[in-house]
């Protein structure tokens, strides 16, 4: 197939704004390579794949940044402005579909799903939130009546947000293995990764660093200073460790030596990219009970599910990390979340697209 992905709306890839949507991208790019598919992949201007997709073709487009619907009240109007990158992307992409089997949207936003109805080609939506938008919600299942095999979800929890989708298609997400080394040691330092902003609850794991008095690494990019200050001021011992962004491959080489990864939420996230990247590395993942990765995380075997906000519960848990065996966390990242296996369940959601539309 020729295929075309729409990036996400935040940030350029690569600067750590789109959180996982970046690394699902890619991983997407390299899995779908690898099948003998053409891809061609349209993001925002200043954005770089990852090495392994240097195959795939990138077009740059620019417009005004968008803001992520995690910051934006639930009822705040999802229309676009003319020059927002969010028109750009979609604009560029039916531009040129029409030599394209499908367009692939990885973009949480409204124009997009609403262009379904007007594109020549499919459009398959691979969602990447929860329901964070009246709005977007209401205009997926306005397409969702017309088009019920166009949208796909990371994980049933993440689907269920939805309540009119019926049957949802799951794809989960892939990694691509090789980037990430086992290490089989246990006594380094606590871990946390993702965006530092509020709704990620890094307070939480800092919390049980100062319980535990032990250090926390942290990787991430800082998107809201004055919180990243807040948590400082909180860091009486100095256990915190800011790592910055860095890219996978820096990121396994460190992340790989922590005794466990600390997972906080406070929202309900689609899948939990961090928690399968620190499980590929071996190490295991004490996280709250909510949204992706209650589904991943098997209670007991690679790690622990904790009531969501029960940060005592966090630190009861690590205490008993030492009887993870990290080589099941490898293990199950191996059968469940391969770059591979992930490639083969978009490629199976998209023949069905296809399929459906030659009816």
């Amino acid at each position: 197939m020729r295929i075309i992905i729409i990036s996400t709306s935040i940030g350029y890839l690569g600067s750590g704004k789109g959180g996982g949507v970046e690394l699902t991208l890619n991983s997407l790019v390299f899995g779908l390579l690898n099948k003998g598919h053409y891809v061609k992949v349209i993001a925002p201007d200043q954005s770089q794949l990852s090495e392994i997709c240097n195959s795939a073709e990138l077009i740059c487009v620019k417009g005004r940044e968008q803001t992520s619907w995690q910051h934006l009240d639930y009822y705040a109007s999802a229309e676009t402005s003319q020059d927002s990158i969010v028109n750009a992307l979609i604009d560029k992409a039916l531009s040129i579909s029409n030599n394209y089997d499908l367009i692939i949207n990885l973009s949480y936003d409204l124009q997009p799903i609403a262009r379904t109805f007007v594109s020549e080609v499919p459009i398959a939506h691979l969602i990447s939130m929860g329901n964070e938008s009246y709005s977007i919600r209401n205009e997926i299942e306005r397409v969702y009546s017309k088009f019920p095999n166009n949208f796909a979800f990371h994980t049933g929890i993440q689907a269920s947000d939805f309540p009119f989708i019926e049957n949802p298609i799951i794809v989960g997400n892939g990694f691509q293995l090789d980037n990430y080394t086992f290490c089989d040691e246990s006594d380094g330092p606590l871990g946390w990764v993702g965006r530092v902003s509020p709704e990620k609850g890094l307070e939480d794991a800092l919390y049980v660093a100062n319980e535990l008095q032990e250090k926390l690494n942290v990787w991430g990019y800082i998107e809201d200073e004055k919180y990243a200050l807040k948590l400082e001021n909180l860091d009486s011992g100095g256990l915190l460790s800011w790592r910055g962004f860095l890219k996978t491959s820096r990121l396994q080489e460190e992340l790989c030596h922590c005794r466990a990864l600390i997972n906080t939420p406070k929202w309900n996230e689609a899948y939990g990219n961090v928690v399968v990247e620190a499980m590929a590395c071996g190490v295991p993942v004490v996280a709250y009970r909510r949204g992706g990765p209650s589904e991943i995380i098997n209670h007991g075997l690679t790690g622990f599910l904790v009531d969501p906000d029960n940060k005592d519960e966090l630190v009861k848990y690590l205490k008993k990390i030492n009887l993870i065996d990290r080589k099941q966390c490898r293990s199950w990242v191996e059968n469940n979340a391969s770059s591979n296996i992930f490639a083969d369940k978009i490629e199976n959601w998209l023949q069905k697209i296809i399929a459906n539309l030659n009816n």
